[in-house]
């Protein structure tokens, strides 16, 4: 584990699009009903936050750290816990479709993929209003996001050696189609064992243990186990997670990793790790040169991402 929170320090995760992202979104997220004084105390403590980040530090850890401050200076900070419920109910409710479609495609590990990806629209962090109409006409033509066909076929060798895939969520609703992926990895590669990694506490939208019993993850012959990384802090922080959530990363023969905020805390970690995302911000856009909303199937350890996803700090 040393060595491996040692890669995670030599990379520069802070970007200036990054920051100004999370300034934009946090800066006046107050109360409407408190003093001129705290509101000053809070942008003042915001802004510190952000100008005292070291910058190997994921801005998901800084965005945690504000959600700490709200809590602390206002009592409360936003609260996803029906919001959640429904999406999750919204996409169990379509799941036996979404079955059927995949059981006719041509490539139904393909079709998968693109389904879980799909689900990733489903993203407080990045919007604050999720359009559901928009989400199921990006279901129904899930099979248009095109995915890197090299990453894929290694992917599907690397299933095919069979081992432990660790398979890391991301958003509420969305874990309803990583079940369903999950359900075709262990159809078609049954020799794989499956553990799936969620938030270990509450933070914004992301899935944690209350999401995977209801969606029914915890229930199902195809996954060995459903564990807590031990914090909320969106993403995979390395250096927060839990000593189990850590052994079973690092005992991984592939990860498969959900959503940006896991790939911009986990990248370069030098592990087996495929991400799959929706490239929803400009930042990540142009890292990839790519459109928003183009599907993302990347592998950690090839060398074209990393030259793409971020600089070695200067020592």
């Amino acid at each position: 584990m040393e060595q491996l929170l040692r890669k995670i320090k030599q990379v520069q995760h802070l970007s200036p699009d990054c920051i100004m992202c999370a300034f934009n979104k946090y800066i006046d997220k107050y109360p409407d009903n408190v003093s001129q004084a705290e509101k000053v105390d809070y942008m003042q403590k915001v802004m510190t936050m952000m100008a005292e980040a070291d910058l190997s530090t994921a801005i998901p850890v800084i965005i945690r750290d504000i959600d700490q401050l709200r809590i602390e200076m206002f009592g409360f900070t936003d609260d996803y816990t029906e919001i959640k419920k429904h999406f999750n109910q919204m996409l169990l409710d379509q799941a036996d479709n979404f079955r059927e479609r995949i059981r006719q495609a041509d490539d139904p590990l393909m079709l998968a993929l693109q389904l879980s990806l799909v689900g990733n629209y489903i993203d407080f962090g990045v919007v604050d209003y999720i359009d559901e109409d928009f989400l199921n006409q990006l279901l129904k033509e899930a099979e248009g996001k095109t995915l890197d066909q090299g990453t894929y076929l290694k992917l599907k060798e690397d299933l095919a050696r069979g081992g432990r895939l660790v398979f890391c969520t991301d958003n509420c609703g969305e874990i309803v189609m990583d079940r369903l992926l999950i359900e075709v990895i262990k159809d078609m590669y049954p020799d794989i064992s499956v553990s799936v990694l969620v938030r270990g506490m509450d933070t914004l939208n992301d899935a944690t243990m209350d999401d995977a019993r209801q969606v029914g993850l915890t229930q199902i012959d195809q996954v060995d186990q459903v564990v807590g990384n031990g914090n909320n802090i969106m993403g995979t922080w390395f250096p927060e997670i839990s000593p189990e959530a850590a052994d079973l990363l690092k005992s991984a023969d592939i990860i498969m990793a959900k959503g940006q905020a896991n790939f911009e805390t986990m990248r370069r970690s030098d592990l087996n790790i495929y991400y799959l995302f929706l490239c929803k911000c400009d930042y990540f856009a142009g890292m990839f040169g790519v459109e928003r909303l183009s599907g993302m199937l990347i592998n950690d350890r090839d060398p074209r991402n990393n030259q793409q996803a971020g600089t070695e700090k200067k020592s």
